[in-house]
């Protein structure tokens, strides 16, 4: 095992900032707000070993620098940057366009300023689809503008290309994810309690129960999917009807009640992984559906069509994954994984274009590996094995 003895290793602090003229300030306090953008990261630093390859993670709002597996690539004497964007532990605003470009900015940075000849972008969970988006964007720009049409050009932004990206416990994206894990009971979006019995899979006096049939599931996953398009389409017409009044007000502020319901977590039969019965990973589903942590919880009108549309969002794994041709990439499926459901690496895989694609999946592993010291092992093993193999790592 390579991470058998573990190296000393510092934490540097990183600051990159970057003029930008914004419409609007999106984040509380000076970040924005004075035509400059701010991003704050750590670089680990292994102890009299000197690389030339950064392993590169961000997810678009969470900051990875203290979860299992960052710091266990630099026990095992690996150069990580762990990389916060500009919406960091505050995603209600979001726009995942922008979240790209700060990711570039890390990049551009790694290289330029820090000297690293390989950037491996390592996409853990959220970060996934966010580093299938960045690539797809370095290798073949095109977009103009955010999904709610305000203009932001990463076309010509310039992106530099990562030189190989590891997928690891991640999920096809926030919108489909979201969509995937909205609760399709609810009737009335001002109104929490007025919910569809049938549908209701937390209630107790629900009629359909675990095992459930294909004919529910399927009826569930449409009206799932009928709840996102509808929250959408009225996201847009009031982003219409506000540029109409020309009155100053341009942005709204919202709550999506109950998005965290998913008959996966009561049935194991659908998608059958390792995963915990009656259990997400933030816990007891019927308390988070509900909690203040729940995916797409707190929101604006652009950021909904941005980050969680699954008509709109630009950010979708699939999507973007059929667009990469240029780069390797791992991917690590955790086999007991109480996040991602065992569908979406397939999808993934499939999608992918470029021909140099591997993926394994590592028995017993959860989305964190907290407590589970030998599966970390072995990711971080299989990370180190296949970096070498493609040349990545001196």
């Amino acid at each position: 095992m390579t991470t058998s003895a573990k190296i000393e290793w510092s934490r540097i602090p990183l600051i990159i900032q970057f003029t930008e003229q914004v419409k609007m300030t999106e984040t509380y306090g000076f970040n924005g707000s004075q035509g400059k953008t701010s991003l704050e990261g750590q670089l680990f630093v292994p102890k009299d070993r000197p690389s030339q390859t950064v392993y590169l993670f961000m997810h678009p709002t969470s900051t990875l620098q203290l979860l299992p597996m960052p710091t266990a690539l630099a026990d095992a004497g690996l150069h990580v940057m762990c990389a916060g964007s500009r919406y960091a532990k505050n995603d209600s605003a979001l726009i995942m366009e922008k979240v790209a470009f700060d990711l570039g900015a890390y990049v551009r940075y790694a290289r330029e300023e820090l000297g690293y000849r390989k950037v491996i972008l390592v996409g853990w969970s959220g970060g996934g689809s966010l580093s299938l988006f960045y690539q797809a964007q370095a290798e073949n720009p095109s977009i103009t503008q955010t999904a709610a049409g305000d203009p932001y050009d990463l076309k010509g932004a310039n992106l530099p290309q990562a030189d190989g990206i590891i997928f690891i416990a991640a999920h096809l994206s926030r919108a489909e994810t979201l969509t995937e894990w909205i609760d399709p009971s609810v009737l009335d979006e001002l109104n929490p309690d007025r919910r569809d019995l049938e549908l209701d899979i937390n209630n107790p006096l629900c009629p359909n129960t675990p095992p459930y049939t294909a004919d529910f599931v399927a009826k569930f996953r449409a009206a799932q999917r009928a709840r996102n398009a509808k929250i959408t389409a009225w996201a847009l017409e009031l982003l219409n009807d506000l540029k109409k009044r020309d009155d100053g007000e341009i942005e709204r502020a919202f709550v999506t009640h109950r998005t965290m319901c998913d008959v996966r977590w009561y049935d194991k039969a659908i998608e059958p992984n390792g995963r915990k019965l009656n259990w997400c990973y933030l816990g007891d589903p019927r308390t988070v559906n509900v909690g203040p942590v729940g995916l797409g919880r707190f929101s604006t009108l652009r950021s909904w069509l941005s980050q969680w549309s699954l008509e709109y969002s630009n950010a979708k794994g699939p999507m973007n994954a059929a667009k990469i041709r240029n780069v390797p990439v791992l991917q690590i499926e955790n086999e007991a994984d109480d996040a991602v459901p065992a569908s979406h690496n397939p999808i993934i895989h499939a999608a992918l274009a470029t021909r140099d694609k591997e993926m394994i999946s590592i028995e017993g592993a959860t989305h964190y590996y907290l407590g589970q010291p030998q599966q970390l092992a072995i990711c971080i093993d299989a990370v180190i094995g296949w970096s070498r193999r493609k040349g990545l790592l001196d």
